[in-house]
């Protein structure tokens, strides 16, 4: 993997996937709003309600999901040193934390009209908002030194003690009495779910994951070229506002 922290090799393989990503963005997102709002039925106890789970369940897979590439990409950080691990970490966290926010903001309008209430301290809720404070734990400690190297080590520690919430989350509705219907889409036997029903579903989890894509794919060229700017300012080949030193930048003042 390590031949992947070439720059130029980096630029090529991003400029390539990074289009396909938007592209399947679109039209996965096209379809799946046209699957979910209009050719899908209404759930016989639910009624239109249920078109709700067309948006928070895939949040909920892609929040578990990233917070799985960040963890991945910390433990490379601190066995390997992989020289862009830190930056994809850097770079995700923030979109799992929106999709985290997402899954919850959505659980709780699907629970007003369903359980009668907005919120309660369900085993599956509560490891959910947990999660939400890891994304938030991990981005606060990964900024909190004006060294970004210096955070590195213990924001990846961070990260990967935060994935023992991750089996607690998928598993919570099986080892606990929960308000929470139990796994309906990701199961030994196969999905419960009517076909009507799941094509809209994997459409929407097609498109967040585009989503996901493209916006790590653009956040890490922004770190990327950050990151190149804090070491070239911290040998003094710039000045501070980013402007090269030496003959090609302004002469030194007098």
């Amino acid at each position: 993997m390590h031949r992947f922290a070439n720059p130029t090799r980096f630029f090529r393989i991003s400029n390539a996937i990074l289009p396909v990503a938007a592209a399947g963005f679109a039209v996965l997102t096209v379809l799946g709003l046209y699957y979910g709002l209009i050719a899908s039925p209404a759930d016989y106890q639910q009624g239109d309600t249920v078109r709700i789970m067309y948006i928070h369940v895939p949040a909920a897979y892609m929040a578990v999901m990233i917070y799985a590439v960040i963890a991945g990409a910390s433990a490379s950080v601190l066995i390997w040193k992989h020289p862009l691990a830190e930056i994809t970490a850097r770079a995700a966290a923030p979109v799992g934390l929106a999709f985290t926010f997402l899954c919850l903001a959505t659980g709780s309008l699907w629970g007003k009209p369903m359980w009668g209430t907005w919120w309660v301290w369900d085993a599956r809720l509560t490891s959910v908002l947990i999660l939400f404070f890891l994304y938030i734990g991990y981005m606060t400690l990964a900024n909190a030194f004006d060294e970004p190297g210096r955070a590195s080590k213990p924001a990846a520690i961070l990260a990967l003690v935060g994935v023992v919430n991750l089996p607690i989350i998928k598993f919570s509705v099986d080892w606990w009495n929960t308000l929470h219907q139990p796994a309906a889409l990701i199961r030994l036997d196969g999905p419960t779910i009517a076909p009507e029903m799941l094509t809209p579903l994997f459409l929407m989890m097609g498109s967040f994951t585009c989503f996901f894509i493209l916006v790590l794919g653009l956040r890490m060229r922004s770190e990327y070229a950050a990151a190149r700017l804090r070491n070239a300012m911290s040998r003094g080949v710039t000045t501070p506002d980013g402007v090269p030193n030496g003959p090609v930048g302004r002469e030194p003042a007098a």
